[in-house]
């Protein structure tokens, strides 16, 4: 399925635990809601057109734009990871 999904609380909450993401965005003790609220996020069931990843892919896109890619998480032996 392609079309983009809304994220859930619940995955909002993985999402804030991921090192990377709380490092990037100075995460303390922001709550879920207050990280949906900085974010664009979206959220596909994804399947690899070739042998590779089939399942839920996260990309996130803070409000400001730099030039740097969006960050963009899977999951990896049931936790979310960044891809690479």
């Amino acid at each position: 399925m392609n079309k983009p999904l809304e994220i859930s609380i619940d995955e909002w909450k993985e999402i804030i635990q991921v090192p990377e993401v709380r490092e990037s965005w100075g995460l303390e003790k922001e709550t879920p809601e207050e990280f949906a609220e900085m974010v664009y996020g979206v959220k596909f069931q994804f399947a690899s057109g070739s042998p590779g990843y089939i399942g839920d892919i996260f990309i996130l896109q803070g409000d400001y734009l730099t030039g740097d890619a969006p960050f963009v998480l899977i999951r990896d032996h049931g936790r979310l990871s960044l891809a690479d």
